[in-house]
């Protein structure tokens, strides 16, 4: 019998990672999965730390790594996972941020309107299990917490899933941030199952609340980071601005790829022909377009455009409390008269709204500490614990973007 194929993946954060099973090809090698390339995982926040370049495709390929790490430690604690269910599952994560559009989480329900990445994900992955003649059925009952075995679905979506896990470590690597550094292989060793559930055991607490606080940080060190969201915003106030102008400018709007479409004809819902028309679009195809309308007859578009190009980015003040009404309508006042714009344009000059983070959802998923003894305690009910309300409590941080 020959021997079966194997590749290996040098990864800058884990080292190599194998890939040895035909559907785990198959999955790697389509055109769906390999636009992942040209998706950034971190959207604009390469303007505020430049290593930050890494793409989807390599966190997806992290968090399969994971997986496999997972699936062997489970199995050396005797829980139970077939060989069908061990390749569903890192499909799964492979597949996981595979719907996904240009710039990620920046442009979510932007460019394709009301439509959420995940739900998105599972229909391309629906589509790829027709091309692949069913191989993915029990991917997709894993994915949408269909099977009868939920521990493989939390490793997956839930509060100490490999997708947090990988992608912690790979944008603390990528952007340089040390605190988002968790140990991902303490947690890992300390995973276990208990009545179908995950948990974490006794032991692995403290690596768990460092895990948390990591993300804590992360967030608002990096992924909230105040220029960060000013240069995500300006992206958004972009295809906002074309939208608002799509009628009366369509033929110098167009760009010749598939941001046209969704701009313009798309209505809903998403079917098999619009599936494979976002699966075309990239961040290349957003950044084309940028360029094209830098040079707009639009006062406010060509602005926004060419100030996005060159990093010229809204001036973006972050505090505890709401700004003044009456401050907000002074400065856009300043813009109005700075740019020569009316009142409307104005809204896509200087403009307020909220950022908020929570780092424990304890009403959604919860992470359960398994005892020696078999006691089960939310990490949140444990002895002298970190984790405590303040961090289950939604932070809410207000904001103002202002051109200037």
């Amino acid at each position: 019998m020959a021997n079966p194929k194997r590749k290996i993946i040098n990864d800058p954060v884990y080292g190599f990672i194998t890939i040895s099973h035909p559907l785990i090809f198959s999955i790697i090698g389509h055109p769906f999965y390999q636009r992942l390339r040209r998706i950034q995982q971190m959207a604009m926040a390469q303007l505020v730390y430049p290593g930050a370049v890494h793409t989807r495709l390599h966190h997806s390929l992290g968090a399969y790594h994971l997986m496999c790490n997972v699936v062997n430690e489970l199995r050396s604690k005797e829980i139970e996972i077939t060989k069908e269910e061990e390749i569903a599952v890192k499909a799964a994560i492979l597949l996981h941020d595979i719907g996904h559009g240009p710039f990620s989480h920046a442009l979510e329900h932007e460019l394709v309107l009301g439509v959420h990445h995940e739900d998105l994900s599972l229909q391309i992955m629906q589509l790829m299990n027709n091309e692949l003649n069913g191989q993915l059925s029990l991917a997709i009952d894993i994915f949408t917490n269909q099977y009868h075995k939920p521990f493989l679905h939390q490793l997956i979506s839930g509060q100490l899933d490999v997708d947090r896990m990988d992608y912690l470590s790979r944008d603390s690597f990528f952007s340089g941030v040390s605190e988002g550094v968790i140990g991902y292989d303490r947690i890992l060793k300390m995973l276990t199952v208990h009545q179908g559930q995950l948990m974490i055991e006794e032991k692995g607490i403290y690596s768990v609340e460092k895990f948390l606080v990591a993300r804590r940080q992360m967030y608002w060190q990096v992924y909230l980071h105040k220029t960060v969201l000013s240069a995500e915003k300006m992206l958004v106030k972009i295809i906002q601005r074309v939208r608002s102008i799509y009628n009366e400018h369509r033929d110098s709007l167009t760009t010749g790829s598939q941001v046209d479409f969704f701009l313009g004809e798309f209505n809903g819902p998403m079917n098999t022909e619009t599936i494979k028309r976002f699966c075309l679009m990239d961040d290349f195809d957003v950044i084309s377009a940028i360029k094209k309308w830098s040079t707009h007859s639009d006062k406010v578009l060509s602005l926004l455009c060419t100030r996005m190009l060159n990093r010229n980015i809204y001036k973006t003040s972050i505090q505890a409390a709401p700004f003044e009404p009456s401050f907000v309508e002074t400065k856009k006042q300043q813009v109005m008269q700075q740019f020569g714009v009316n009142e409307e344009e104005a809204n896509f000059l200087c403009f307020t709204g909220i950022a908020t983070n929570t780092t424990y959802q304890s009403k959604e998923e919860k992470i359960n500490i398994l005892y020696k003894d078999g006691t089960v305690k939310d990490i949140t009910e444990v002895d002298n614990s970190m984790i405590q309300q303040n961090l289950s409590s939604q932070i809410k941080k207000f904001y103002i973007c202002l051109l200037t």
